[in-house]
């Protein structure tokens, strides 16, 4: 669990595509952009995908930039989706993980699966939103995805996400709102999607929903929050899952539940940082990092390419068990170390000790 960030040293030239339009059975087309190795379309290699409302032309281009190009130079093809009516992908996004988001990604997995420069294994990635419907398309399980990483997600969408927790309206909700708002408010890029970007732009404004009040209508565990929540039947699942958080972000509890109720192949790793991979742990989400892409380029190769590399043999949990350090608005470096368990939950826990508040 090295603290290590990306190296240039790629085997494989990459080229990058885009735009690539993947058509929908409606007719709708999503915007994609692609990296792969430039001889994939002789020797076809597997491929991982991220489907996110992030708009991939702008907004999230130095995100996708630090691991795609990087994944795709260690011999896979990387696809990254804009969500239908995000970015420039035509249609209207009308909620999170809403059923057609699903749909979509299903077809999208189903296009990528075929074509010339794909094996046919196709993994899901991503981190918080991207996290979230990687698990819930796995639960649906298209044929062509062999395999998840997700990262800062929940398996439970009402008690354990940004709207409510144990039944309190959080105020995550309203700036999570807003922050929807305004990123979907955003027009597509003339360069990409040519003269239609104004009748885009306004389907999309006239379209475009109060995300809060929708999720404010829902206070209680409703079908709402029950759509998309991976808890409600783990068995759902088939495929191995590899999940990653850490603890200063508002997600780690959902890996240890996810390692104890999924019966697939998992892992599981958990260490200081806040919303992030991991490798990328700046002043304000705690250091150490790891090296996550080298992390997760071993996951790849084991599930999407057949290599034994001994990643399955190793604990099922990893997590840095933090030190004491006095109250402080931020924290660079936690100190503490890394400890594991080879299963969750442990086979020897040590009896529970209550603790009551009162005066003995």
């Amino acid at each position: 669990m090295q603290d290590v960030a990306i190296d240039d040293n790629l085997p494989f030239a990459v080229e990058n595509r885009e735009p690539v339009w993947i058509p929908m059975a409606d007719g709708t087309r999503l915007a994609a952009r692609i990296w792969l190795p430039e001889d994939a379309e002789a020797n076809p290699v597997p491929v991982i995908v991220e489907a996110i409302p992030y708009r991939w032309r702008d907004f999230y281009r130095h995100f996708d930039a630090e691991i795609h190009p990087w994944y795709a130079g260690h011999g896979y093809a990387c696809v990254r989706i804009d969500l239908r009516g995000s970015g420039n992908s035509e249609g209207v996004l009308v909620d999170e993980y809403a059923p057609q988001e699903l749909e979509d990604i299903v077809t999208a997995i189903a296009w990528i699966a075929e074509q010339p420069w794909s094996t046919g294994k196709v993994g899901m990635m991503g981190i918080s939103w991207g996290g979230f419907n990687s698990l819930q398309v796995a639960a649906l399980r298209p044929p062509a995805l062999k395999t998840i990483i997700t990262s800062c997600s929940t398996d439970d969408r009402y008690a354990d996400d940004v709207h409510f927790m144990g039944g309190c309206l959080l105020n995550d909700n309203f700036s999570w709102g807003a922050n929807m708002i305004a990123k979907q408010s955003l027009p597509p890029d003339p360069q990409i999607v040519g003269e239609a970007w104004r009748d885009m732009w306004l389907k999309r404004l006239q379209n475009l929903p109060n995300f809060v009040a929708n999720w404010m209508a829902h206070q209680r565990r409703d079908g709402q929050w029950k759509h998309g929540s991976v808890c409600e039947d783990y068995a759902d699942i088939e495929i191995p899952v590899f999940a990653i958080g850490g603890w200063a972000d508002a997600y780690s509890n959902a890996i240890p539940r996810l390692l104890a109720n999924l019966s697939v192949p998992r892992i599981g790793v958990i260490g200081p940082w806040g919303h992030c991979f991991g490798y990328e742990a700046y002043a304000d989400m705690p250091r150490p990092g790891i090296g996550f892409l080298q992390e997760s380029k071993r996951w790849w190769d084991h599930w999407l390419k057949g290599e034994e590399n001994g990643i399955m043999a190793e604990p099922m949990l990893r997590a840095w068990q933090l030190d004491h350090v006095p109250p402080a608005a931020g924290q660079a470096w936690w100190p503490g170390r890394w400890i594991a368990e080879p299963t969750w939950p442990m086979t020897d826990a040590p009896d529970p000790l209550v603790l009551h508040l009162d005066g003995d």
